[in-house]
């Protein structure tokens, strides 16, 4: 591991309760003590014999007294007591790094196993139209893909291009911003018929940027609408999301009122729904947050990884589903687990960007988006001020239950 890694190792090993890297010294001063190597661990005495320290036999004095300066047996008991305390700690230690090593491998070894895409960001764009970087955090344009393809289109399975002229749609984009302070997360949803501008194109359906144009057409039309840089984007089709869904055992679900578990095709037909739904798109962009936020909390319970077996299925699922940037090398992707690794569902907010409503334009059932609240919302977003938003507005935001 590198010192990156390493440190990490360590600072896990504090939160766990121990320091892993170090054993309580048994001197004073910065420097080892005798009877002690560099970590703390007891190391022979040059003067000890081979089965054990050296004894000084005592010296008796004329009334058959022990003289000053001998050992005593009280005193050897007492070291032996300190060596066997000294060998448990280091055992300990050994232990919680064994422990930790294992952890941070499986971690490694599943962050080299996600997919990349190289080419997604756009290219010969006017200056004008580039966002500045943001004030703090990262935003992440999480896109779900409905692919014409029978075969997986996304993660290390696909056998299909990511991306092909008119035979994709981007029916799921979600612009996920994680804040500097790793206090969580901010999800806002961008709704498949929101009629914008596409470069190039003129006005349209936002997911028809994806078709007309991959991840790079569609990245430009968000960042051009929302003014917010995009750092990375993460990709999956419907084929890997039944695949996680079932490699967690189906998730539970409130459907009006009641609770439905489902597998993963019946979750697909839950979160592709709209026609019957009272709001239509901004009711579906609420169920894909649910299940998003349902599937997360199974994912993050501890039972999932107190089977290996298990675990190894549902991380194998998950890296295999998705498709990320080329520009978010593994040792990024492993930061961010850590930077992120007290975010929990509990800490997520999850709202639709702000719309007036929706209308009909050229014969298409379009959202039209409120251009007011929005830029005001993006400009918190650049701001990595999210939390000060949300304190003045009255967000549509995802409640405890969705239809």
């Amino acid at each position: 591991m590198g010192d990156r890694d390493t440190a990490e190792a360590e600072s896990s090993g504090r939160e766990e309760g121990a320091d892993p890297g170090t054993v309580p010294p048994t001197g004073t001063g910065s420097g080892p003590t005798r009877g002690a190597d560099a970590s703390g661990a007891a190391v022979p005495d040059p003067a000890d014999g081979p089965h054990g320290p050296a004894t000084v036999p005592p010296q008796r004095g004329a009334e058959g007294a022990d003289t000053p300066g001998t050992r005593t047996r009280p005193r050897r008991r007492r070291g032996r007591v300190r060596r066997v305390l000294l060998g448990a700690l280091v055992l300990l230690t050994v232990g919680l790094l064994l422990v930790g090593g294992v952890a941070w491998w499986a971690v490694d070894h599943y962050t080299g196993k996600v997919d990349r895409i190289s080419g997604v960001f756009p290219t010969k764009v006017p200056a004008a139209a580039q966002p500045a970087p943001s004030d703090g955090g990262q935003t992440f344009l999480l896109v779900g893909v409905d692919s014409r393809s029978a075969l997986p289109t996304t993660g290390r399975d696909a056998k299909a291009p990511e991306w092909k002229y008119g035979a994709q749609r981007s029916d799921t984009m979600m612009l996920v911003h994680l804040p500097a302070d790793h206090s969580g997360a901010y999800v806002v949803s961008l709704p498949r018929d929101a009629w914008v501008d596409i470069p190039g194109h003129g006005k349209a359906k936002l997911n028809a940027s994806f078709s007309w144009g991959g991840p790079p057409l569609l990245i430009d039309t968000v960042q051009r609408l929302t003014k917010v840089r995009v750092d990375h984007l993460a990709v999956i089709d419907w084929d890997g999301f039944k695949k996680l869904t079932d490699s967690v055992g189906g998730v539970d679900l409130v459907v009006d009122g009641a609770s439905r578990h489902m597998n993963g095709t019946q979750a697909l037909t839950y979160v592709r729904e709209r026609h019957h739904l009272a709001r239509g798109d901004f009711d579906r962009t609420h169920r894909q947050q649910y299940f998003l936020r349902t599937v997360l909390a199974k994912v993050m319970r501890p039972s999932t990884f107190s089977n290996p077996l298990k675990a190894t299925e549902v991380l194998d699922d998950l890296t295999a589903a998705v498709s990320v940037d080329d520009r978010l090398a593994d040792g990024d992707l492993r930061a961010l687990l850590w930077d992120n690794k007290k975010v929990r569902p509990g800490n997520m907010v999850f709202m639709n960007a702000p719309a007036k409503g929706t209308g009909t334009i050229s014969g298409q059932s379009v959202v039209l988006l409120d251009s007011g609240t929005g830029a005001q919302l993006w400009r918190s977003m650049r701001e990595d001020a999210l939390d000060v938003y949300l304190q003045s507005h009255d967000a549509d935001r995802l409640g405890a239950t969705t239809p």
